[in-house]
């Protein structure tokens, strides 16, 4: 009995002794490979939005949120880790809710920085149906449904917008006379918006008894590379900058310093970098002069950032955070010469324009 407790205490020493020093530690990171575009959708929303999840090899949440408010870095034992990000929640067919994101599995060694790119594409599916005059002649009061599982979305005959879905199996109803009948069934993939035509012949149909024509538009099956946050629509992947829509991010600019008249976008998070130590400040700005831009809003690492002159004129009116302060947190394109230092970071000089998103 008086050697129970010795021998637990011994026990708990024993785990205390595992416990990783600092140097064992490992730091995981995360960025997005693109963030998005307005070439890539219309529909898709901002990445500060994102959903973020960072777990380890037993399924143990380190991370859930916006990827906006996610740090810099977590640290970590030695192990694997996923890392998963997605626009939007998507569970059953709807308008207007293309799904990017990505996930990745990664190994972190003791002592090592881990830093996990995410390339997000899109991951649901789409259709788009074009009914003919003859359809609607001879179905007036007829109505569509894209249908996927136990859900059925009524898709109105002027409808324009593209009906997202899970990749798989997803039907089209048509229901008319009370009853429903399913015209035709596709296997869409990820990253397939499938376009068809739907005519029909005149005549007084019943119910089960339609003569439905269907044809499959296929110029308008749309390249999987178009979906590619931040590629070209030939799927290169190469940008240059030269254009808002082809913007870099704040994590491209290093690659290329030097480079003038360059669009880079970011999230404003702060200035004062004449004063600032690592970190940028985020209240009580007093310099009117420039401000730092980050990959996300959360960032505040002044090596993260990318400090930007704001040179006096509309640039300067428009974007200064001491007339300004409610800008921090939002989302710009600014256009100038990236250079490699500019108040100890890499740096955008000469803005000369800018698009507040």
């Amino acid at each position: 009995m008086v050697l129970f407790p010795l021998l637990a205490g011994l026990t708990a020493c024993d785990d205390f002794a595992k416990v990783p020093s600092p140097e064992q530690m490992g730091q995981l990171r995360w960025v997005l490979d693109r963030a998005a575009l307005t070439k890539a959708t219309e529909e898709m929303p901002d990445t500060n939005d994102f959903l973020l999840t960072v777990k380890d090899a037993q399924g143990g949440i380190l991370y859930d949120g916006p990827y906006g408010d996610s740090p810099e870095s977590i640290p970590v034992t030695e192990g694997s880790y996923t890392v998963s990000v997605v626009s939007i929640p998507f569970t059953s067919p709807a308008f207007s809710r293309p799904q990017y994101g990505d996930e990745q599995v990664v190994v972190v060694g003791a002592g090592q920085v881990v830093t996990v790119r995410l390339s997000c594409t899109l991951l649901n599916a789409g259709i788009r149906l074009k009914t003919a005059s003859d359809f609607l002649t001879t179905y007036p009061d007829g109505v569509l449904y894209v249908s996927q599982g136990s859900v059925k979305l009524a898709y109105m005959y002027m409808e324009t917008r593209t009906a997202y879905v899970k990749p798989g199996e997803v039907s089209v109803l048509l229901y008319n006379l009370g009853q429903f009948e399913t015209l035709f069934t596709r296997t869409l993939e990820a990253r397939e918006i499938l376009t068809v035509k739907l005519s029909a012949p005149s005549g007084e149909p019943g119910p089960g008894s339609s003569s439905v024509h269907i044809s499959v538009d296929t110029t308008k099956v749309w390249n999987t590379e178009r979906f590619v946050i931040g590629q070209s629509d030939d799927g290169s992947g190469g940008n240059t900058g030269g254009q808002v829509e082809d913007a870099l991010s704040v994590g491209e600019a290093s690659a290329h310093i030097g480079e003038e008249h360059v669009w880079l976008y970011g999230y404003i998070v702060g200035g004062d970098l004449t004063s600032a130590g690592t970190t940028v400040n985020t209240s009580g700005i007093t310099k009117s002069t420039h401000l730092a831009l980050a990959e996300r809003s959360s960032v505040t690492a002044k090596a993260s950032c990318v400090a930007v002159e704001l040179p006096q004129g509309k640039v300067r009116e428009a974007l200064n955070l001491v007339d300004h302060p409610d800008l921090i947190g939002t989302r710009v394109h600014v256009k100038g010469k990236l250079v490699e230092s500019y108040f100890g970071t890499v740096g955008l000089k000469g803005t000369s324009d800018f698009v507040l998103k």
